[in-house]
């Protein structure tokens, strides 16, 4: 399975888990320069732009520290363009989504976990 395949395979697996939580998907694969949002959600009092990281069972680094300072800076920056585009009194809130699969030809999903808020703005909007 190529990486584009399992990365779909992982976004819906997850989109029908926020489903489930009571999330409303508002866009999937959001696009700007900056970057990507995976998904964004309506829940609560919040639009949550979550990033969403499928890795084969054992591998040597988690979805969760794939998504390091940098990546969160992406997303931050694309989730404001997106914001500017369509303005609401929602809170944003960052989500990362771990999705592992099997190895293999035909992977399945073994688990996921949504680390919800996983990150903040703090130090991405410093002044240098």
């Amino acid at each position: 399975m190529d990486r584009q395949t399992k990365g779909k395979l992982g976004e819906d697996a997850v989109c029908a888990e926020l489903e489930k939580r009571g999330h409303t998907i508002i866009v999937r694969n959001y696009h700007k320069r900056i970057g990507e949002i995976d998904i964004i959600s309506r829940f609560d009092r919040y639009i949550v732009f979550t990033e969403v990281k499928t890795r084969k069972l054992g591998s040597m680094v988690s979805g969760l520290e794939a998504v390091n300072f940098t990546k969160q800076k992406k997303i931050v920056l694309t989730a404001d363009a997106y914001l500017t585009e369509n303005p609401t009194e929602l809170q944003p809130r960052y989500d990362i989504a771990e999705v592992t699969v099997t190895r293999g030809e035909f992977p399945r999903i073994t688990r996921i976990d949504i680390y919800e808020d996983a990150f903040s703005t703090d130090g991405i909007y410093t002044i240098n």
